[in-house]
């Protein structure tokens, strides 16, 4: 027989991808296809199909397979608001991920992360661009372009992560983020469609929690609305042991052979499950065929959406795989460019940068001589820290504001040997750093070696690690008192934040993990030397202070582990506030993954400056921006609250209903979304809006008064003046950026899509421009509005609520969740306890003669309709509700109602917890 794979190519004009798609297709036996079904999928030597791996990581440079390029985390790179530097930043991991297939790098990347950065204290927010959706879909689109190229054969496959409302570590694979339909329709999607719409991705990841009740891998919107927006097959790959938690974990069908059925049905076409072994997930495929719960069929369209991928890589082509190359000074420069334009200045009084006369500088703090990695880092070819970047331009002089440590217990001290574990041993004692990481995290640091603490294979302690580290990281430790009695240096014990283990003392005098809290040593804190005392003396010394601070990437807050607060580590204000004491010129320089709310640092210090972690260059950079050789280009793209009590429950998705993100809250943010200042101060004229087929034009002029050149951002909000549901404060609709010599002007001109003001009216179930006011709002930050404009565009009249409804599609909601209609597809809202009720409102109460519902209950219950308000209105109609129906068995429950007229609110109102409801249904007599 012909070979599908290679004979086609072979033909003279080739076949087109779709025969040749086709023809594979339909070679393989079931066998066959299942293996392809698989992450490690099987070679097909009969057929020249190769053995092939989903999964490369590069979320900022390619990770995990030896020395590669590291750039800025995400937030870092979307901090430069530059599409075409993002755009070349992946164009340049693209080529490194290709010169790496000798170390076993794939084609199929699982980059970039497009989960909207709805709440900061998410343990991955460093993986993401933006709380803003738009900027999100915008950014994300740049990178997975570059990853795949614009050629006709994708350089790489990139792969959208987490599909869908991801942003808790906390339980991850069994809690339920709960999206109504606007925050659905809104929020989520608007991140996800862009790339997909653009062809730029080609597959996508579904996140490890549950939507609404119901696991994201069985998401019906993986068919619904990620794969009507792609133009070709889309790949959809389960995130790693995923698909073992969906008959585990969340016990969401009985067995494995259902539950993977049901995937495959749901639009999963790749299983990542144990490792390289697929013998189970083939397993339960196979007895899923057999019991009739998988056809042919359903296998045919997983494997051909799986080979299509590989299609279009061109792997079935004749002729070698496209070229790479690694760590280039090309990339080097690309590195350094990213990382200097990723800069945010977020604070400068007095003028105190650029920094201009300087010879000595102190660059002190427990960031200012390390670049942290962070899970999905790759291994750099060299890093440049603060301290060494500074130093290439002046004389420097550094301490890390670490206390030295000696551990004491009674009459003897912890001691480090040449060779092996810690011990307990007369004397002094040997000293130790004791670095402060925030949420009680702490690590040690010998001063002798510079390595810190770690477990060693038969849980003992020796001074072996860089730092923290690894996917369970063993690194860290707190302090707990050891006796209510104690003081400030003890007595503690030590123990092991990752297992809750105790440091205990064995016979040998070894220092040790102890499993009995009974068995745990007490140790004394004999301090030896002030870290920020000693940070302080450097900076008296000094024409100007940089104390470098932020948190560390693999220590409270990091996949798997969410933070408590925003708070830096109280070491860290510690240290800033002396620094500023010895040195009024000091410069606070804050690198992390997340914001801070700076509580007691920001206001302490004239200047502020943050990035992302910013890869290899990030000292160069650093240098860059504090002595103007670049002008600072950064803007946030994220909201930096003052404090944690700003926020809803982490586990609240409805960004609309608790007023969360810029969009929707309403207080004094420390730092507002899009903020970021230059050493220039531009001046806006006017913003005039116009509106012609379907697109609006903003045009505003800009001029740089000043004696440098100026890097702005132009941003371009609108408001909705007028609404019966609550509308965002403000949204982003586009941007400009320039740059303006000293005198120079110009008009910037942004423009959007009148559709682009729609929202999700969840009466007409579908995208409409409301008939209302709005303004446009042109400015430097979400809070910095230089000029408005009035804004009319042409809108639909606000909808009545007539017939049959969702209930999922309320106007406000309390004491309520989300749940699943059945195991497949629908949402239904379940009430919890007592006040709990659902808003309709511009209810048309015209001829109405009862009320239906289709609903379920755990128990007898009554539902009731209530008109105008929950707790003093009339009642319209009395719903008796049945017991002990199971989950899903949902039915419908009517109630007559007098006679009643006019437009009214509606509540539904249940006391009863376990009571269900899925539609609602006003009756016409």
């Amino acid at each position: 027989m012909s070979n599908p794979v290679t004979d086609p190519a072979d033909t003279d004009p080739p076949r087109p991808d779709g025969e040749r798609l086709e023809s594979l297709v339909a070679a393989l036996t079931t066998e066959e296809r299942l293996g392809l079904l698989h992450q490690y999928q099987a070679p097909v030597p009969r057929l020249g199909l190769a053995a092939f791996r989903t999964g490369t990581e590069a979320l900022h440079g390619l990770a995990w397979l030896g020395t590669a390029t590291v750039f800025p985390q995400a937030l870092g790179l979307a901090a430069t608001w530059d599409p075409d530097l993002v755009r070349r930043v992946g164009e340049a991991v693209a080529d490194e991920v290709l010169a790496a297939r000798g170390r076993g790098a794939g084609r199929n990347v699982w980059a970039p992360v497009v989960n909207p950065l709805r709440d900061p204290r998410w343990g991955r927010n460093e993986e993401g661009w933006s709380e803003d959706p738009w900027l999100t879909g915008l950014l994300s689109t740049a990178y997975a372009r570059g990853l795949a190229g614009d050629g006709p054969r994708l350089r790489t496959a990139p792969t959208l992560k987490h599909f869908l409302g991801y942003n808790n570590e906390t339980d991850r694979c069994t809690t339920s983020s709960g999206l109504p339909p606007r925050v659905l329709h809104e929020y989520e999607l608007p991140a996800y469609l862009p790339a997909l719409r653009s062809g730029a991705a080609v597959a996508v990841m579904p996140s490890y929690n549950l939507v609404n009740g119901r696991p994201a891998h069985l998401s019906p919107l993986i068919g619904e609305a990620l794969r009507t927006a792609a133009p070709d097959e889309l790949l959809v790959v389960s995130d790693a042991m995923a698909p073992g938690n969906l008959f585990g974990l969340q016990g969401f069908h009985p067995d494995g052979p259902t539950a993977y059925a049901h995937a495959v049905r749901a639009g999963l076409d790749s299983f990542t499950q144990d490792d390289d072994r697929p013998e189970d997930t083939l397993a339960h495929l196979r007895e899923a065929l057999r019991r009739g719960l998988l056809t042919d069929a359903d296998l045919e369209r997983a494997v051909r959406r799986v080979l299509s991928v590989r299609l279009r890589l061109g792997e079935f082509d004749p002729g070698p795989a496209p070229e790479g190359s690694l760590d280039t000074p090309a990339h080097r420069a690309l590195a350094r460019e990213a990382a200097t334009r990723s800069l945010v200045l977020l604070r400068n009084e007095d003028g105190v940068l650029p920094l201009r006369g300087v010879r000595r500088v102190a660059v002190v703090g427990p960031l200012a001589d390390t670049v942290l990695a962070d899970w999905y880092s790759g291994t750099p070819p060299y890093t440049v820290t603060a301290r060494e970047g500074v130093a290439e331009r002046v004389e420097v002089v550094h301490h890390d504001g670490a206390d030295r440590i000696r551990l004491t217990s009674l009459v003897t001290a912890v001691v480090e040997p040449q060779e092996g574990p810690l011990r307990l041993a007369a004397g002094d004692g040997d000293a130790f750093a004791l670095l402060d990481w925030g949420g009680g995290a702490f690590t040690l640091r010998s001063e002798r070696t510079g390595l810190h603490l770690d477990e060693g294979p038969d849980g003992a302690l020796a001074c072996t690690a860089p730092g923290p580290g690894g996917w369970e990281v063993r690194q860290t430790l707190r302090l707990e008192e050891a006796t209510s009695a104690g003081g400030p240096e003890g007595p503690f014990h030590l123990v092991q934040v990752h297992t809750g283990r105790r440091v205990g003392v064995r016979a040998d005098g070894v220092l040790a993990l102890v499993g009995e809290p009974g068995a745990a040593c007490p140790f004394w804190i004999d301090r030896v030397s002030s870290g920020a005392l000693e940070a302080a003396r450097a900076a008296a010394t000094a024409d100007a202070a940089v104390v470098v601070v932020g948190d560390h990437p693999m220590v409270n807050g990091r996949e798997t582990e969410d933070r408590a607060d925003l708070e830096l580590p109280d070491a860290q204000r510690h240290l800033v506030r002396l620094v500023r004491s010895a040195n009024p010129a000091t410069v606070l320089a804050v690198s992390s993954g997340c914001p801070f709310a700076l509580t007691g640092a920001a206001d302490a210090v004239p200047a502020v400056l943050w990035s992302a972690h910013g890869g290899q260059e990030y000292g160069r950079a650093l240098a860059d921006v504090l002595f103007g050789d670049a002008e600072p280009a950064g803007r946030l793209t994220q909201t930096w609250y003052r404090s944690a009590d700003d926020l809803p429950d982490l586990l609240d998705y409805d960004v609309i209903g608790s007023g969360a993100t810029y969009l929707y809250f309403e207080g004094e943010p420390l730092f507002p979304f899009g903020h970021g200042l230059g050493y220039a101060e531009p001046v806006y004229g006017e913003p005039q809006a116009a509106v012609d087929g379907g697109r609006v034009t903003v045009r505003v002029p800009v001029a740089n008064p000043g004696d440098r050149p100026l890097e702005e951002v132009v941003q371009v909000y609108t408001r909705q003046l007028a609404s019966r549901v609550r509308v965002p404060v403000r949204a982003l609709r586009g941007f400009a950026r320039l740059r303006l010599e000293p005198g120079e002007e110009a008009v910037v001109e942004v423009a959007f899509d009148t559709a682009d003001l729609a929202r999700w009216d969840t009466v007409r179930e579908r995208f409409t421009v409301e008939d209302a006011p709005r303004e446009v709002l042109v400015g430097r930050s979400a809070a910095d509005i230089r000029g408005t404009a009035p804004l009319r565009v042409p809108g639909e009249p606000p909808a009545v609520r007539r017939g049959t409804w969702s209930a999922a599609g309320y106007e406000e909601e309390r004491g309520t969740e989300l749940c699943p209609l059945s195991p497949e597809r629908g949402d239904a809202v379940r009430f919890t306890g007592p006040g709990a009720r659902l808003l309709f409102r511009d209810t048309d109460l015209t001829g109405a003669a009862g009320v239906r519902v289709l609903a379920r209950a755990d128990r007898p219950a009554t539902l009731r309709a209530v008109l105008d308000d929950p707790g003093t209105g009339p009642t319209l109609a009395r719903l008796d509700l049945p017991g002990g129906a199971g989950p899903y068995a949902f039915a419908e429950v009517a109630g007559d109602a007098p006679a009643a007229d006019g437009v009214r609110d509606l509540y539904l109102v249940c006391d009863e917890p376990g009571v269900a409801v899925a539609a609602v249904t006003l009756v016409t007599g």
